[in-house]
């Protein structure tokens, strides 16, 4: 069965297009807890994407996404759509959706669209982490075709995926997220953005599970070039849920913030 999802030759990208919003989820986009899954940062990228092509009215940008995953985002053919929910002149809402090959809702998407300010309070946000230049390779071990491992280039400028406690890590596409296609910096803003929690767990992985069923993306400007990174903290407490919390960033400097609630579990 997993031979199904081997990228075909002369063609590598997280997805491959089919036409009329149908896609083929190569092995580019599978994540850590379930090898004929997704990690969630794939089907977040691609509905990024669907958002950037929807109509748009001059002077608006995406402000706020926020991602339910529905179930587990299978490996294999999806169908994605957008639509705008709500049209405006200064303020829009936008609807997106996954479907698996069989119909089935696996991904729910809703954004915002609001204008641009001319205004500015002279704040450039957290100090922006040391440059990918300086950082360690990943850590995660080696082993199955996966999104955190393969895809994305990843370098850590402050603790490791195998460390507990909090992190800062860059993060850059190796491969296109759509074959034939250059990933728009927003695309990747949304593929590392689903990152939070994994990079900066404060319990054993060994040991858990730590799954995130949304991720919220805010943005307060574009980002701008090939890395983004999280500057990511974790909190678990008895009787209560997980939180990841990441401060992102381009190169530049702040670009927005992710949140993540998380299914804690043992294994």
């Amino acid at each position: 069965m997993v031979a199904l999802h081997k990228l075909p030759e002369m063609e590598e990208a997280v997805f491959l297009p089919s036409g009329d919003g149908k896609y083929f989820a190569t092995e580019l986009a599978r994540g850590p807890w379930d090898p004929q899954a997704q990690h969630g940062g794939a089907p977040a990228a691609l509905l990024v994407r669907e958002f950037e092509r929807a109509d748009s009215t001059p002077g608006l940008m995406l402000a706020r996404v926020t991602f339910e995953f529905m179930r587990p985002v299978p490996l294999g053919a999806l169908e994605v759509s957008a639509i705008i929910a709500k049209p405006g002149r200064r303020v829009q809402v936008l609807e997106g959706t996954v479907r698996d090959s069989g119909g089935n809702e696996v991904v729910r998407a809703r954004a915002l669209r609001i204008g641009r300010t001319d205004v500015s309070d002279d704040n450039d946000g957290a100090p922006l982490p040391d440059l990918p230049a300086t950082g360690a390779p990943n850590d995660y071990p080696a082993g199955d075709t996966m999104f955190g491992s393969d895809t994305m280039e990843i370098r850590f400028v402050a603790g490791a995926f195998m460390e507990l406690g909090p992190s800062a890590a860059w993060f850059r596409l190796r491969y296109p997220l759509v074959a034939g296609e250059e990933t728009s910096p927003l695309q990747l803003l949304a593929a590392a953005g689903d990152f939070g929690n994994g990079i900066s767990s404060n319990i054993s992985w060994g040991e858990h599970v730590f799954i995130n069923p949304d991720l919220t993306l805010y943005i307060e400007r574009e980002p701008r070039g090939d890395w983004i990174c999280l500057q990511s903290q974790t909190r678990v407490h008895a009787d209560a849920v997980g939180i990841a919390e990441s401060v992102l960033f381009d190169e530049h400097g702040q670009v927005g913030r992710a949140t993540q609630a998380l299914l804690v579990g043992r294994r």
